[in-house]
């Protein structure tokens, strides 16, 4: 990569952690270049908006109260709106003035006035579970749902931003949670993976089918045949969980632990019939949010994902006094963490005993291997795709709807520099070519991938991010890039500033 790591000294980037405030009406943007006539429609994107309540913060990157943006494309013009969402967590925490519902890493205090342990999921009576759908947004059937990855979701409306309902998915399906990721097929069948409880109080995970009534995942990979779910060693401890609430001042932070010893499983499972694939695959300890793609090739499954090198849980680095640290501070926190990395892993479906030993990979473009040991453990070794000594390459997109689960070229990520977001890139998963686009103290967020209508290459499209520049006279735009080299196709400013963004959508 062409690869010119900035620096931040000034701490523009602390601007992204910041409280805004909601619009009551669309603000203009100002068009720089030409918006390319095939986009109408809007962007949807979800993030946290409100970082403190009153004089009470929130301590973590992802507890921060849900705001939607939208940006709406008309006839070359570009309009910005934003919106909390009117959560549960959001609602109370703005009408007592505190916070009421424990999120990811801050602990809520109980109102002396009320009984703390009102209902805990769908087994255990006891805590409020958060409703706070600061990850994503996506469609089921006709509807959008913004998510988080906890058993609620949130109907929005796509137009106005309103909050229309919460859902509690355990009225539906037997699950405590599900993830912000599903995978959607074309015939717009929804895919997710949620945990449930088992027999004898196991927990159990299981995939939940939405069927069609209409884009990716991350959580879980899916080929056209197979899911693939990749088991890391960070898990719940589901006895400190209850425990933790009824005790002390605890978040969900505190619940997590690391299995040193257990490194990563990876399960597979055939789609249809839907039969779990018993053989034991494994490979050294990682952390692991995105999925890249996955599809099948020769009797193999290639898995692309976005690793964290090591057993430690990555979410221990985003704590918001962290990321909102003086540069040299920022960098000398990200030097400890996991080191990122984009890996591919190639695991075997026609497996045979007597090949203990050998490498049983004989895809030709891959140097990674499966290997099977005595027990009859399938040891998988990745091929590095990339990496960059605290340069990652994450939230990453693909031209989902062409090549969702499909033998594929490229990839698009948001190049994080020290955990600080600064660059938009791309990746030929190949060749490992690279193409990167990023400006001085303009911090982007995860690039969405448009194809053209007449699309003929894979990557004949453009990207949308939303770009925080905090410094210049219009702090925040929406930036088009040409998927083809990532060079500049358009931007509309806006007035206000944008704070951090995880995912969303394009909706046509």
């Amino acid at each position: 990569m062409n690869l010119d790591v900035f620096e931040h000294p000034a701490g523009g980037y602390r601007k992204i952690f910041e409280t805004c405030e909601e619009l009551s009406e669309t603000l203009p943007a100002t068009v720089t270049g030409r918006i390319p006539s095939f986009l109408k429609g809007s962007l949807l994107r979800l993030g946290p908006g409100l970082f403190e309540v009153g004089d009470e913060p929130f301590y973590h990157l992802f507890d921060g109260q849900a705001l939607m943006h939208k940006f709406d494309f008309k006839n070359g013009q570009v309009t910005y709106f934003r919106k909390f969402v009117r959560t549960d967590a959001y609602v109370r925490a703005i009408t007592e003035k505190r916070v009421v519902i424990t999120e990811f890493g801050t602990f809520a205090y109980p109102d002396p006035c009320k009984n703390i342990f009102s209902r805990f999921f769908s087994y255990f009576k006891g805590v409020e579970v958060t409703d706070n759908c600061l990850v994503n947004v996506y469609p089921v059937g006709e509807d959008f749902y913004a998510v988080t990855e906890t058993n609620y979701i949130t109907k929005v409306n796509p137009d106005t931003l309103e909050t229309l309902k919460k859902v509690d998915m355990c009225n539906y399906i037997n699950i405590n949670g599900v993830t912000a990721h599903p995978h959607i097929e074309r015939d717009g069948t929804v895919y997710n993976i949620g945990n449930c409880m088992g027999k004898g109080a196991t927990l159990a995970y299981n995939i939940v089918r939405i069927p069609p009534t209409q884009k990716g995942s991350d959580h879980f990979g899916m080929s056209e045949n197979y899911f693939v779910f990749v088991e890391t060693p960070v898990k719940i401890n589901l006895l400190k969980f209850l425990s933790a609430w009824s005790i002390r001042g605890s978040n969900y932070m505190d619940c997590f632990e690391s299995n040193e010893s257990q490194g990563t499983l990876f399960h597979i499972a055939r789609k249809d019939p839907g039969e779990y694939i018993d053989h034991k695959f494994k490979g050294a300890p990682i952390g692991m949010f995105h999925h890249i793609n996955t599809y099948e090739d020769q009797g193999f499954v290639v898995v692309d994902l976005c690793a964290w090198k090591g057993f430690e849980f990555v979410y221990n680095y985003l704590w918001l006094a962290n990321l909102r640290a003086n540069w040299d501070e920022v960098k000398k926190a990200a030097m400890m963490a996991p080191q990122p990395e984009v890996r591919r892993y190639v695991i075997p479906l026609d497996i045979h005993k007597e090949e203990q030993g050998k490498n049983l990979v004989s895809l030709p473009y891959t140097t990674a291997t499966a290997t099977m040991h005595a027990d009859g453990m399938i040891w998988l070794e990745p091929e590095i795709l990339f990496s960059g000594p605290r340069q990652a390459f994450e939230f990453p997109q693909i031209n989902y709807e062409r090549y969702g689960g499909k033998n594929y070229t490229y990839a698009y990520g948001l190049g994080l520099n020290h955990f600080i977001p600064d660059r938009i890139c791309k990746l030929n998963v190949k060749t490992k070519e690279t193409w990167v686009w990023q400006e001085p103290d303009s911090y982007p967020s995860e690039p969405l991938f448009v194809q053209t209508p007449e699309a003929v290459d894979e990557d004949d499209g453009v990207l949308l991010t939303i770009v925080a520049a905090p410094g210049s006279q219009r702090p925040a735009y929406l930036l088009i890039l040409n998927a083809k080299d990532l060079s500049e196709v358009a931007r509309a400013e806006v007035e206000c500033s944008i704070p951090v963004t995880f995912h969303g959508m394009y909706k046509p």
